[in-house]
């Protein structure tokens, strides 16, 4: 493990015990899924730019359903409130591959507060999260940090993990 990795993680897991978020840790992760995913710049996009994903509403099942091969099923508070489950069915494994890759760290954002967490890295279990091969019908998670309740219940929150961003997401 490199050492901006390491640092990444000692700002990230700090953030998450003294119970606010570490942002210029979700900075990095953002740039690293953006980085880690090469496309050519778009006509508005200049060098120095690192564009970010166009999220997809969760309203637009189709959409997700069609160009990322899953099915958003839930986003519930968990833990006495201080993680948030994530959950989504596999329909295309082959379409889902991304959402698994360990490269691209998954970010959740508030829609309106701008609150920003990420997926806990326990030095004993590892990331919160699924990482084999997908396998269609199957049912998967993550679980995002909330120290301090940041995110409540009924919150519209966007999901991105590296290209993949669906936006409107209902905290249950």
């Amino acid at each position: 493990m490199g050492t901006s990795r390491v640092m990444t993680l000692a700002i990230v897991l700090g953030g998450l015990l003294s119970g606010a978020p570490a942002r210029a840790s979700v900075q990095e992760a953002l740039a690293a899924n953006s980085a880690s995913a090469p496309r050519p710049p778009g006509p508005a996009e200049t060098a120095t730019s690192t564009p970010a994903p166009t999220p997809l509403r969760v309203i637009d099942t189709e959409a997700i359903e069609a160009r990322w091969g899953i099915r958003v099923d839930s986003l519930r508070l968990t833990a006495a409130g201080y993680m948030l489950d994530f959950r989504f069915v596999v329909l295309d494994p082959a379409k889902a591959a991304p959402l698994f890759d360990r490269k691209y760290k998954p970010v959740l954002k508030d829609e309106k507060t701008g609150a920003v967490m990420m997926v806990p890295t326990p030095p004993k279990t590892g990331a919160l999260r699924s990482t084999n091969d997908p396998k269609q019908g199957r049912t998967y998670f993550m679980f995002f940090g909330n120290p301090a309740h940041f995110i409540a219940k009924y919150s519209r929150v966007t999901v991105t993990i590296g290209e993949f961003s669906a936006s409107g997401i209902v905290v249950r």
